[in-house]
């Protein structure tokens, strides 16, 4: 995006509530200053941020690859099983989401849970890691910052918007893995009703319920990850150094998450409960390590968002 897309791109979003770019209302007598931005103008930004987000070839690419894993877990189970022997591996101690696994060709809508649970340690964060490093780095580095802060978006409230594009990327990837292996599952393998961890049997409705709960945790997941890759985007104006950078924490945090040594340490790492979603295909559903999960992520989000907003509000805008 040049620098004029960018100012014109500023503008239309100003314009659509009727907001010129020094903050004005068309046809009006005040002449007193800017008019502070609505919410009417808030919400043409958030839309301006997120058709820019998705639009770039980029950010579907990360969604084709993520829709990608479970057709290559599904068709791995097809094939392995296709002489009638059974899955290995899946054990199921500690809510572990891989168990699921072993389930795939009884239900096709354990690959929903099996993508998930294949894709949250490494492939989600990384793609949330690499939208949210390249959130305001990349604007500083294509020179387009200046431009989204003149009319008059505000320090605040354009960061701000920045991070729920951000969440609503978390979502929409989440959403993706489980779409595209709730579509595979039922394309190789039988559907029906389920049979949770705990062996009781539920119906093919309500697992489609757990389904998206499930998926909506796993999203929440990772809104602590949003906030540190949105916090290291502040601190330099190249994209890619902030990709790079946040990617590789989360790297260091999960090797650091397998170190036994470390034990004291690991309830505190934002990937620790991570897996701890399984734990609602079991009945009564098991909810200690889910609500440490959503506490810690929400703790994350408040600690570096808050450090992304004292360092953005400071920092010398100069591109």
């Amino acid at each position: 995006m040049s620098r004029a897309e960018a100012g014109q791109g500023v503008r239309v979003a100003a314009g659509a509530v009727g907001v010129t770019d020094s903050g004005s209302v068309p046809g009006s007598r005040t002449t007193s200053g800017p008019r502070k931005p609505g919410v009417l103008w808030t919400f043409g930004l958030f839309r301006s941020e997120l058709l820019t987000t998705f639009r770039r070839w980029r950010t579907l690419a990360l969604l084709g690859v993520l829709a990608a894993v479970p057709i290559l877990v599904g068709v791995a189970v097809k094939i392995e099983t296709s002489d009638g022997s059974s899955v290995g591996g899946g054990g199921g101690e500690g809510g572990e989401g891989p168990a699921f696994i072993a389930q795939i060709t009884n239900n096709g809508l354990f690959l929903v849970f099996t993508a998930l649970a294949a894709t949250l340690p490494f492939f989600l964060p990384m793609a949330i890691g690499v939208v949210a490093g390249d959130a305001v780095a990349g604007e500083a580095n294509a020179g387009t910052l200046r431009y989204l802060l003149v009319a008059p978006a505000g320090r605040t409230r354009l960061l701000l918007t920045k991070y729920a594009t951000v969440i609503t990327f978390c979502l929409a990837a989440t959403l993706v893995v489980a779409l595209s292996a709730l579509t595979v599952g039922a394309l190789l393998f039988p559907l029906g009703e389920l049979t949770t961890i705990s062996g009781t049997r539920i119906s093919f409705g309500e697992g489609l319920l757990r389904a998206l709960l499930i998926a909506l945790v796993v999203a929440a997941s990772l809104i602590g990850v949003a906030a540190l890759g949105l916090f290291v985007s502040t601190l330099t104006n190249s994209g890619i150094a902030a990709m790079a950078t946040t990617v590789g924490l989360l790297i260091t945090i999960q090797i650091l998450d397998q170190i036994p040594q470390l034990d004291a340490l690991q309830p505190y790492f934002f990937s620790h409960y991570w897996l701890s979603f399984a734990d609602l295909m079991r009945e009564p559903v098991y909810w200690d390590d889910l609500v440490k999960n959503l506490g810690l992520q929400g703790l994350y989000a408040a600690v570096f968002g808050s450090a992304a907003w004292a360092r953005f509000t400071a920092k010398d805008i100069t591109a």
